[in-house]
């Protein structure tokens, strides 16, 4: 099976068993979606959105959360992880929007990355769901599916995996793909006991061939 052939094969699955894919993050609008992504690092989604109602109602906007202080953030954000650290960054990027931005989100992955804790990751994820650009989020569980699925050989880094599935997948399906990936990682395609017998994907998945066969 050559490369393209898998990327096909794979690519129709999910358009056939996943056509609704979306974020499972709770958010009404950019700023609450950046707010989100940003508190997920290292952090699961259902942690977060047991805090964002909360932390949203009393700050929101980014003028809002501009004028809170680091302290009055972190109550809100105590229970995920690293709350000093997100309480800091979620303060120095409210400020940021209000003072360069005028209160509104970027909407290109350059800007988005000089908001104090927002990486390339994040910045894809905004891209990607709120204006549906053709940007791949590679976390952790993208990194290991694509190599594990055969979709990336021997990839060094989250931005060699991103640079190879952009090249592979069309581009009006990267935004899709993305959760396509991330939630086959989070449910099905697990680290430590991927659930190989429950798959979709075993007739063009690497893994399977080699292990499981």
């Amino acid at each position: 099976m050559t490369t393209r052939e898998r990327y096909e094969r794979c690519l129709a699955w999910f358009e056939a068993n996943m056509p609704q894919a979306g974020s499972e993050l709770n958010f009404a609008n950019p700023f609450q979606l950046l707010v989100a992504v940003m508190l997920s690092a290292q952090c699961t989604d259902k942690r977060v959105n047991i805090v964002t109602p909360a932390l949203f109602a009393a700050y929101p906007t980014p003028n809002d959360m501009a004028q809170a202080s680091e302290a009055e953030i972190f109550s809100y954000i105590r229970s995920v992880s690293y709350p000093n650290a997100k309480a800091q960054h979620l303060k120095a990027t409210a400020e940021r929007l209000v003072n360069v931005y005028h209160g509104q989100v970027p909407d290109n992955i350059d800007d988005l990355q000089t908001l104090p804790g927002v990486g390339r990751k994040t910045a894809n994820v905004v891209c990607a769901v709120i204006w549906q650009q053709p940007t791949m989020a590679v976390d952790t569980h993208i990194f290991r599916i694509a190599e594990r699925i055969g979709l990336t050989t021997k990839s060094k880094s989250p931005l060699q995996t991103e640079k190879t599935l952009t090249r592979y997948i069309p581009e009006q399906l990267i935004p899709k793909a993305h959760h396509w990936l991330l939630l086959h990682g989070r449910y099905i395609c697990q680290a430590r006991k991927p659930k190989c017998t429950e798959c979709g994907l075993q007739s063009c998945c690497r893994y399977w061939k080699l292990i499981c066969t």
